[in-house]
């Protein structure tokens, strides 16, 4: 399988959520990457 984005995000802590909003919202594919749990 394989993906293109315009955005790779790596982490869900405060900052990785906040890049995930705004990417999103100017519509752009976006991905985001946590290994432990959404928050940090």
């Amino acid at each position: 399988m394989e993906a293109e984005y315009d955005v790779v995000i790596l982490g869900a802590g405060a900052a990785g959520l906040a890049a995930g909003l705004y990417s999103t919202r100017a519509m752009m594919k976006t991905v985001l990457i946590e290994s432990l749990g959404v928050g940090g």
